[in-house]
C-alpha cells in the first residue's frame, strides 16, 4: 500500500529528527498549518485528534508551501533551513531519505 504525503512527511522528520517541517495547507477551502516534527503532526489552526493514526493532511488537502525548519522550535525566533518549497521540491528530500 501507498503512503501518503502525510505519512512520508511524518517518515521524513523521524529520519531526520533536527528537523522540524512547518506545512501551510488549504482544505475545503479552509487554511491550516500543520507541524511535522519526530513522526508526529499537529495543527497549529485546527483541534487535532488524540489518535495518532487519525490523519492530519488529508489527501484532498492542497500543499501550499513547506518550510524546513531546525529544531527545537521556537515560534517566537524559528531558525529556517529552507522556506516556500513546494511539494515538487520536498519530494527529492523525501527520495533522499527514502521517505
Amino acid at each position: 500500500m501507498e503512503k501518503s504525503i502525510g505519512q512520508r512527511l511524518e517518515q521524513y522528520t523521524i529520519k531526520r529528527p533536527q528537523e522540524i517541517l512547518l506545512v501551510e495547507i488549504e482544505i475545503g477551502g479552509e487554511p491550516d498549518q500543520i507541524v511535522i516534527f519526530k513522526g508526529f503532526s499537529s495543527s497549529l489552526m485546527h483541534p487535532t485528534a488524540f489518535d495518532p493514526d487519525v490523519p492530519i493532511l488529508s489527501e484532498d488537502a492542497k500543499i501550499i508551501k513547506i518550510d524546513r525548519l531546525a529544531s527545537p522550535y521556537n515560534p517566537a525566533k524559528p531558525r529556517y533551513i529552507q522556506q516556500g518549497l513546494t511539494l515538487e521540491q520536498m519530494e527529492a528530500l523525501l527520495a533522499e531519505v527514502g521517505s
